[in-house]
């Protein structure tokens, strides 16, 4: 009897006593897992699923957990002055030994399903939160009453929006600002005429 399995995003034909490598499975070596993911079943009466065989199962012993052999990525740009790269890659795998094929029952044997993660006891790496860019804001004065800013000669809407976003909303805010705050201010390039028609406005 044989069966065929589906672990990993691939299919494998096994049969009982099959050493078999797939995708690393949660799971150290020694402990018994289950295949309940069969799509047929062979033998003197084989069964297809749809897509799936009920009931059936596939269990194994996990043997060890291994890497696949090595694999050369080569890059080579034509016409970028000789660009090249070389990256090496093993594979996670999981070697597990076929103990016994299921044809029904497979929900009532108590054996933990096998699923791709890492291994038992091994802590999942953290994620790497994206470090946060450095906005720097001037610190202008709070206005009452925002000013329309395009007012001012050379600011269109989509500079006044920037200046809103670096927290300038005012004639007066952006007549305060010194040298320093002005270089940095990186969501746009504040121009001296602006701050010199500001000082203007803001007085009325």
């Amino acid at each position: 009897m044989f069966a065929v399995l589906k672990t990993g995003g691939k299919q494998y034909k096994v049969q009982a006593g099959d050493i078999l490598r797939v995708e690393k499975l949660a799971a150290d070596a020694g402990e018994k897992v289950q295949f309940n993911d069969v799509l047929m079943l062979g033998g003197d009466a084989p069964v297809v699923g749809a897509p799936f065989v009920d009931g059936a199962a596939v269990q194994a012993d996990v043997i060890e957990q291994i890497k696949g052999d090595k694999v050369i990525k080569f890059v080579k740009r034509r016409r970028k002055h000789s660009s090249k790269r070389t990256v090496g890659h093993r594979q996670k795998l999981t070697l597990v030994k076929i103990t016994d094929i299921l044809s029904s029952g497979a929900d009532k044997s108590g054996i933990k399903a096998a699923t791709g993660s890492a291994p038992v006891g091994e802590a999942a790496p953290a994620a790497k939160k994206p470090a946060k860019k450095a906005e720097a804001k001037a610190e202008a004065p709070a206005a009452v009453v925002a000013d329309d800013l395009t007012a001012l000669t050379g600011v269109g809407p989509a500079a006044a929006k920037k200046l809103n976003e670096a927290g300038i909303e005012s004639f007066a805010a952006l007549a305060a600002l010194s040298d320093e705050q002005i270089a940095a201010i990186e969501t746009v390039k504040v121009k001296p005429e602006w701050v010199e028609q500001a000082k203007e406005l803001a007085k009325g």
